[in-house]
């Protein structure tokens, strides 16, 4: 599966996605417009090893609810994944197996070596 998930409202997923010049085999999902389900959910976990790996600590309510103070579990993690999509991580990369996760320069430049191999 080739598959990106991202937020069309982000600036920064709009400019990572003009550099990647992404084939037309990926399919691209605008998590705002199609929000994850526990399916592709589930697919991320088992990609990336947890629910916390793709869960972005930087998110506005993740501040707002002061979720930093709280002991959060993985089942935390997948409710608050589930509950809104400001809390994935983006944008996210599927290649196959492969799984990009964030916006670090490294990250991307890796995914963009990957995706025109």
């Amino acid at each position: 599966m080739k598959k990106i998930y991202y937020l069309s409202t982000c600036s920064t997923c709009k400019s990572i996605l003009s550099a990647l010049e992404i084939p037309s085999t990926f399919i691209l999902n605008d998590i705002k417009t199609k929000p994850l389900t526990e399916k592709d959910l589930e697919a991320l976990k088992e990609l990336s090893g947890s629910y916390e790996a793709v869960f972005s600590k930087r998110a506005q309510l993740y501040k707002e609810r002061d979720l930093r103070s709280k002991n959060l579990k993985e089942v935390d993690y997948k409710n608050l994944l589930l509950e809104h999509y400001t809390f994935l991580k983006r944008p996210i990369i599927i290649m196959d197996q492969a799984l990009f996760i964030g916006n670090a320069k490294a990250t991307i430049e890796a995914a963009k070596k990957r995706m025109h191999e």
